[in-house]
């Protein structure tokens, strides 16, 4: 038992705590590069010796690559190239610093996978050019490269066009050496036949029906002379493009409805920069309801819907067959628009039993219509339990405060159909109704008793002295008074 507790107590519970840990320091020394230090979101490495020749790498099955947020690298004089294939494994890297070392080169796709890129400082190192397809597709908010000895060419100009146009007041000090080997400032460096390119787009009306075809054309020019290319977003239709030399064509077939609203772009692109223009593409087609169902109840009673379609689609309601008309207790309400898309409900304002029945949405504009129908049973008939009403689940609509009839007039005066307040003054008519039987039965009733007692009295003296004896004649009639009293 001792020899247990010897070996199983919390003496023990702490030695292999602390063998775990100096067995994690071994497996991150084992990942982390010569003269560099790692933790669980950053690599470091300024230690010059014996320093390092390539950028840094951690173990391929290392389960920390993807957490890497910071790479810092300084003093590396050897350190000269970053491939292609360096950077990609850091998917999640947001800084990186390279100052005061080798640094010569950088391949055109190393931050190709490094799309959370924000900052990056490559102050005082061995640059002489740098392509702008580094970065363009990063959204970086701070790239240093003081202290490089650029050369003056057209291939840094995008450098000067970035300093010029980012919103930052701060500049950097930037030079480059021109062929007799004097530092310009590259504030004031001037290259012949080196500019941003423009981008023209010859676009027809894009309102284009359902299914129909559209082609859209595009010039670029500039000098160096651009590339063109399409920027399409996610469009669903079917596209293809073609290109010869500054012109372009794009062509857009059998259109979907789902690609209303989105935006197409023309882009010319060469050393300097890019430029681009664009077009918004709008589709017309015939309403679709998409969604109708039952009455939920909330604050109102509500049958929801959602339509979609463009222009605008004007809604009908039908009750039983006949037009709806619409008013302050039964109205249409627009809670959400989306573009060509409406989501709403039917707004009921206290339904009874006289507003039970078949309700039909038409949605129509000027390319077709559709419609569906729903059957809506709100409550049974007074006094009356036919066990029909359903358990509708308590879906709730929040009220938007959307005015009635937004999308076109759905109102009709002609044909008038029970709305809610017309069904509560039914209901205060059969109340009236009933009451009134309620006392005719009772004044039938006395009735039935005087002629039984006028039959008793035919038969007997006795019984016809009785009759004629006040206090017999008092309890009858007394009922009758009271109850033509109450009448």
């Amino acid at each position: 038992m001792s020899s247990w507790t010897r070996w199983h107590g919390p003496a023990t519970a702490r030695l292999w705590g602390f063998c775990w840990l100096v067995m994690g320091f071994w497996r991150s020394a084992l990942a982390c590069p010569t003269s560099c230090k790692c933790s669980a979101s950053r690599i470091w490495c300024s230690d010059p010796s014996p320093g390092i020749m390539a950028f840094p790498r951690l173990e391929a099955n290392s389960a920390d690559l993807e957490n890497i947020t910071e790479i810092y690298i300084a003093n590396q004089k050897r350190l000269e190239i970053i491939n292609e294939d360096d950077v990609e494994a850091y998917v999640g890297l947001k800084n990186l610093t390279i100052v005061d070392s080798g640094l010569k080169f950088v391949a055109h796709k190393a931050f190709l996978k490094n799309t959370n890129l924000q900052h990056i400082n490559f102050t005082r190192n061995k640059l002489t050019s740098l392509s702008r397809k580094h970065f363009r597709h990063l959204d970086l908010s701070e790239l240093i490269l003081v202290g490089n000895p650029f050369t003056c060419s057209c291939d840094i100009m995008w450098i000067k066009t970035l300093q010029e146009t980012k919103s930052s007041p701060e500049t950097q000090d930037l030079y480059c050496l021109n062929e007799s080997s004097k530092n310009i400032p590259l504030a004031n460096l001037q290259i012949p036949n080196c500019g941003l390119p423009s981008a023209n787009l010859a676009a027809p009306n894009l309102t284009v029906e359902e299914g129909k075809s559209v082609t859209l054309s595009c010039s670029v020019a500039g000098d160096p002379v651009p590339n063109l290319y399409w920027d399409v977003g996610n469009l669903v239709s079917k596209h293809m493009n073609e290109t010869s030399h500054t012109q372009g064509s794009l062509r857009i077939t059998n259109i979907s409805s789902d690609d209303s609203g989105k935006q197409i772009s023309c882009v010319a692109e060469n050393l300097v920069g890019e430029d681009q223009d664009s077009v918004n593409l709008t589709v017309h087609f015939a309403p679709t309801i998409t969604f109708l169902e039952s009455p939920t109840s909330d604050h109102h009673w509500c049958i929801p819907f959602t339509v979609k379609g463009n222009p605008k689609p004007a809604l009908q309601w039908f009750y039983n067959g006949a037009i709806l008309n619409e008013s302050k207790y039964i109205c249409t309400k627009i809670h959400v628009t989306n573009h060509t898309e409406y989501h709403g409900c039917l707004q009921l304002d206290n339904p009874t039993h006289m507003n039970n029945g078949d309700y039909k949405l038409v949605a129509k504009n000027e390319y077709g219509k559709d419609e569906k129908q729903i059957s809506a049973h709100f409550m049974g008939w007074p006094g009356i339990d036919d066990g029909t009403n359903p358990n509708y689940p308590d879906v709730i609509y929040e009220d938007y405060g959307t005015a009635a009839n937004d999308i076109g007039d759905t109102t009709n005066r002609s044909n008038n159909i029970p709305s809610t307040d017309v069904a509560d003054n039914t209901g205060r008519e059969h109340l009236s109704v009933y009451a009134v039987v309620v006392i005719a039965s009772v004044v039938g009733f006395c009735l039935l008793v005087m002629l039984f007692l006028l039959k008793l009295a035919r038969h007997s003296k006795f019984g016809m002295k009785e009759l004629n004896n006040k206090q017999a004649n008092k309890p009858c009639g007394t009922i009758c008074g009271r109850w033509l009293f109450r009448l």
